[in-house]
């Protein structure tokens, strides 16, 4: 099995800026190697998956110590995500390896990274909150089941979602939550949706062991180093502009020229500076150190 450095050194930065700033790590690793290495889409997409089932139990394990797991929003989340994960891969499956099946592939990731940037950057104006609300909340069984059959099939599919658009729908749904309760029941989810589209990967044939080897050497250790060394004030002025990247690589993938990402990049960064200086945090420094050190 061959190991390439190179990959295995930009994997590490990109598990090490998913464990700083809790960003999804499929929203950076795909665009990375398909942008940088020449990977196909579906080869990236189901590396990513495996890649994630690896690094997302260190924040489990975070959160399942703190109690921020709501167990009964998890389960329903579960229902959905899980079958829809699977279906998601069958899906890619059926494009086939044809450069054609590729390229529709691209265009569907390119329009998931769009909608994850978008999703990033409302999550980044949404305030965090300090503490719970007195009053027990209701499960919204049928909205919660929603948010996990479109998820799921969305991180099946194209391996972008899971840390982005499940989050901030959740957040909608259950606006009284404290973020470090939406994050680690999204994270908690998120291991049997992963695993579910992990299984998929290899019962449709699209896994590159060589590929997805060289990834999890790198992006596995980085993502513990990033959580260890995770900074509240660092890690909240990064994640916009990883949204900006990851804009930025869906418009690529759709077809955008050069010059005209060139003017976007431009208007995108300016708007995100902005929008960092000008967001401060709710949260009580407790919360926030539990946001932030999650992969």
């Amino acid at each position: 099995m061959h190991i390439d450095p190179l990959l295995v050194l930009a994997s590490s930065l990109v598990g090490f800026l998913v464990g700083l700033t809790g960003m999804g790590g499929g929203a950076l690793m795909t665009p990375m190697l398909v942008l940088l290495f020449g990977v196909a889409p579906s080869a990236a997409i189901s590396s990513d998956l495996i890649a994630a089932f690896f690094m997302k139990p260190l924040g489990v394990a975070i959160h399942w110590r703190r109690g921020t797991v709501q167990g009964d929003i998890v389960k329903f989340l579960c229902l959905g995500s899980v079958p829809a994960a699977f279906l998601g891969t069958w899906v890619m499956h059926l494009g086939g390896n044809s450069p054609s099946g590729e390229r529709r592939l691209q265009m569907i990731l390119g329009a998931a990274l769009i909608l994850g940037a978008g999703a990033m950057i409302v999550r980044s104006l949404i305030p965090q909150r300090a503490s719970n609300t007195t009053s027990p909340f209701k499960l919204r069984r049928v909205a919660i089941l929603a948010i996990g059959l479109g998820g799921g099939f969305m991180v099946g599919l194209t391996s972008v979602g899971a840390g982005s658009l499940i989050l901030v729908l959740l957040t909608l749904v259950y606006p009284t939550l404290r973020s470090d309760q939406l994050v680690g029941t999204d994270l908690a989810q998120s291991i049997p949706l992963t695993l579910a589209a992990t299984l998929g990967t290899f019962v449709f044939g699209h896994v590159q062991f060589s590929l997805t080897a060289s990834i999890i050497l790198g992006s596995v250790p980085a993502v513990v180093i990033g959580a260890l060394l995770s900074a509240r004030e660092v890690s909240r002025s990064v994640r916009p502009f990883i949204a900006g990247v990851t804009l930025l690589s869906g418009l690529k993938y759709v077809g955008v020229p050069i010059p005209a990402l060139g003017v976007v990049a431009v208007v995108t960064f300016l708007a995100l500076a902005v929008i960092t200086l000008r967001t401060k945090p709710t949260a009580s420094p407790e919360v926030l150190d539990a946001f932030e050190a999650v992969p």
